[in-house]
């Protein structure tokens, strides 16, 4: 049994002071609010202690792209050659490398569980490694290494581009169809930490006759399925011409649709795009630094809550790894948009970043402090120049619309502490883990 006390913890709704908090294991078996205080053996958690969060879209290679192509003019188009050259010159024992201080990475920002969009499937040329999921396995053990929860999202990746064959750093992502995709995904085996999902990795990468496996893979073993929908305009005019159909009817005349399915950025939506993916209950990750990072667009968050899509967070290519800032971008771009605020209240926000995130990437028992979920905590330093001043009564406020990944001063993952004081207790040196690994991919 391991006890906590935190000074202030959100349970659901509000802070409440003077909280107990017990697990048994990697699972809270009790919550004390007003508890008279702290008792003999428990671990002080001075601060705002909120569930963990979850970064519901990751690409962890992209880390190594951060600050590298600020100079660049053009679009995701162009960002897009940068990201595939990292690519062509990764391998297991570099990714699990690069992967390892990502997360450590997360797990400083307060991030206890991410969902990884894996595509970089295989050798230079799409060779197969002789563990054909050894860079699964890479990230599998990254995440174990760094201390945080995995949903590995398989992703099937077939073309590059409406009817056009992959080429170059492609191939490294493509199996030889779909039904070739499932055997190999047959043989992923998660360990405790993880859980295994599967993912379209767009209407552009997957030809529409192939998504029906995944969808039925999705189906059989009851786990999220994930895709990337209409992120540039572009892949919304190739899909038009070429199918007559916007990719979200496309997506849903395939049965890919649906309360376990995440749509991924969702920029670019007809009016009727919306009201379908509503009407389908999906989850709606939006990923607003990269959006902005891309100049992707702002996509209809609030809308497709409104007509019933639950909105989850991801950082995506990691320009960076700030839940706070994805969690506040929301409704900041809602107001620039709109020229009107108060779209979305800080509760809902901090739900997206916890429960409804952990809820997409298939652990519904995570995100809240209550017993019987994962004991995963995060703890904010209120007295750091961001916080400090918050109220009691506005200090979630205070947490959605001025905290940083910086404020994280404790994290504990599945009852094991994992950050105190602002240290990763598993990678010591994260950030001259990336240093050294980012150099070394990029050099020359």
């Amino acid at each position: 049994m391991t006890r906590w006390h935190a000074e202030y913890a959100w349970l659901g709704n509000r802070f409440v002071p003077d909280v107990v908090i017990e697990a048994d294991g990697s699972v809270f078996s009790a919550v004390i609010p007003d508890a008279g205080g702290p008792p003999a053996g428990a671990v002080r958690l001075p601060g705002l202690t909120l569930p963990g969060l979850a970064n519901a879209h990751s690409h962890a290679f992209h880390r190594a792209l951060r600050g590298r192509t600020q100079a660049d003019r053009g679009s995701f188009w162009t960002w897009r050659e940068h990201m595939y050259r990292v690519a062509d010159r990764l391998n297991p024992e570099t990714y699990l490398r690069l992967a390892r201080a990502t997360y450590a990475e997360m797990a400083l920002a307060g991030i206890t569980c991410v969902g990884e969009f894996h595509y970089l499937h295989h050798g230079p040329g799409g060779r197969p490694y002789g563990n054909p999921n050894a860079m699964a396995d890479a990230l599998f053990e990254a995440a174990d290494q760094a201390g945080i929860r995995i949903t590995l999202l398989d992703t099937l990746y077939l073309s590059g581009g409406v009817g056009r064959a992959l080429e170059g750093p492609q191939l490294r992502f493509g199996d030889a169809g779909a039904e070739a995709w499932a055997d190999r995904v047959d043989k992923i085996a998660p360990p405790g930490h993880a859980r295994l999902g599967c993912a379209i990795h767009s209407v552009r990468a997957v030809p529409f006759g192939s998504m029906t496996p995944v969808v039925a893979w999705s189906h059989h073993h009851g786990t999220a399925l994930h895709v990337h929908l209409s992120e540039q305009r572009a892949e919304n005019e190739a899909c038009l011409a070429h199918f007559r159909r916007t990719p979200a009817q496309l997506l849903d005349e395939a049965g890919a649709l649906g309360p376990r399915t995440t749509v991924v950025h969702a920029t670019h939506l007809t009016d009727a795009d919306v009201t379908t993916l509503g009407g389908q209950r999906v989850f709606g990750c939006m990923c607003p630094t990269t959006e902005r990072d891309l100049a992707d667009g702002i996509g209809p968050a609030r809308a497709l809550a409104d007509q019933g899509a639950t909105l989850t967070l991801g950082t995506d290519s990691h320009a960076m790894i700030d839940m706070f800032e994805e969690a506040r971008a929301v409704e900041l771009n809602e107001r620039l948009r709109s020229e009107e605020r108060g779209h979305w209240t800080a509760a809902e926000l901090l739900g997206a970043a916890t429960a409804a995130g952990h809820a997409s990437l298939g652990w519904p028992d995570a995100g809240v402090i209550r017993a019987g979920a994962q004991a995963d905590l995060v703890t904010l330093d209120p007295s750091s120049v961001r916080l400090a001043g918050a109220g009691r009564d506005t200090a979630v406020e205070s947490v959605i619309f001025a905290a940083t990944a910086a404020d994280v001063r404790h994290v504990v993952i599945g009852g094991r502490d994992v950050v105190r004081d602002g240290r990763h207790l598993l990678v010591p040196d994260v950030a001259g883990e990336l240093d050294r690994v980012i150099g070394e991919l990029l050099a020359g």
